[in-house]
């Protein structure tokens, strides 16, 4: 039922009510009275529905547009999401290859390392070597030139 039929049906149950009066002979109702505000509320009805449509109109157009920005909001959100999920791996796996790296690195420093302690430790040898035989030499060149500066001086 529409709002004109609900208005129809007012009016036709106070025009069969209007006929009976109460005890003493008064009406229920004044049923012109009643007639003038339903014509004025059929009159304004058109222009106020209208307001009504136009206020449900914008509503559905605000909510739309929220729901839209929203729905934007929430697409940029999960892009940002993504972006630092991906700059975290990164960040991961560039820790992951540093740590390599470093772990790398300190192996081959432990090897030169090694390598050239051993190198030094090979040439130190060699040259206390050298220089024990060397020192032998000189011993047995003295005692050579002892024996011969003997020798020339008898």
């Amino acid at each position: 039922m529409n709002v004109n039929e609900l208005l129809d049906t007012i009016e036709d149950a106070l025009e069969e009510s209007a006929g009976m009066p109460l005890s003493g002979g008064k009406r229920i109702v004044d049923v012109e009275q009643i007639r003038d505000y339903l014509d004025e509320i059929r009159a304004n009805l058109p222009g106020e529905l209208r307001q009504a449509q136009a206020i449900v109109n914008d509503r559905a157009q605000i909510l739309d547009s929220a729901n839209a920005q929203a729905s934007a909001i929430v697409k940029k959100a999960e892009e940002r999401a993504r972006i630092l999920v991906s700059e975290a791996e990164i960040v991961k796996q560039a820790q992951q290859r540093a740590a390599e790296l470093l772990a790398q690195a300190q192996a081959e420093s432990r090897t030169v390392r090694q390598t050239v302690t051993d190198y030094c430790e090979n040439m130190l040898k060699s040259t206390e070597e050298v220089m024990t035989a060397n020192a032998s030499q000189v011993h047995s060149v003295r005692a050579n030139l002892r024996q011969s500066a003997k020798r020339s001086g008898q």
